[in-house]
């Protein structure tokens, strides 16, 4: 399978930006694997942020702003390792488990700060599901399937857009819908995604099967 077929199709990784900040990195003596790290501390920033003051509209603001971080890293680590030529022999490991912690960091944290505990677990498990079935796929010799509705990038999308609008909310009404309404999006989102993973990886195998 190519290296190609491997990595998350993203717009942003040939921004203008993104190319640039890559390069820098590389030639300095920071690794992808440390880069991939720093994305699990914003989340965890982001996480404490939205659980232990989830009524402040400026905590909402920092959190939103720490998910974004957490993505940015998550663009540059591949980045550099691959396109910067600094790929170690654990890159793998240090590409998917990070991103496995910061979703459930958030997310959890996102159920608390909403007063629906129950929501965000669950809603995490969804989240390592999609890519637990994923990585299911490319062990049976399949590409690696990013598909939506509600992969990484969308749910930290709608996470992220929920703590700005909450924010305006909390200041001017003192409540917290738009957690609530993204969690519960996100939800059906991302269960649909399992389904629709789920179901592309059968559809592969079948037609595997006939050739």
């Amino acid at each position: 399978m190519s290296e190609a077929a491997n990595r998350r199709p993203l717009k942003s990784r040939s921004s203008g930006w993104a190319r640039a900040l890559a390069a820098a990195l590389a030639r300095s003596r920071i690794t992808p694997n440390q880069i991939s790290v720093a994305s699990v501390v914003f989340a965890a920033l982001g996480a404490g942020t939205l659980t232990f003051s989830a009524a402040a509209p400026r905590a909402l603001l920092t959190a939103a702003l720490c998910i974004q971080l957490r993505l940015v890293c998550n663009l540059l680590d591949g980045m550099v390792a691959v396109e910067g030529g600094k790929a170690s022999s654990v890159g793998a490991l240090y590409n998917e488990l990070p991103d496995r912690l910061a979703d459930t960091l958030l997310l959890v944290a996102a159920g608390y700060a909403a007063q629906l505990p129950w929501l965000g677990w669950c809603v995490a498990l969804l989240a390592v599901a999609t890519a637990y079935i994923r990585a299911f796929g490319a062990a049976l010799g399949l590409a690696q399937d990013f598909r939506g509705p509600m992969a990484k990038q969308q749910r930290m999308a709608v996470l992220t857009g929920a703590c700005v609008l909450g924010a305006v909310e909390g200041y001017l009404w003192h409540s917290q819908y738009a957690l609530r309404a993204a969690l519960w999006l996100i939800a059906a989102g991302t269960l649909l995604t399992c389904l629709t993973r789920t179901r592309a990886i059968a559809q592969a195998l079948t037609a595997r099967s006939r050739t």
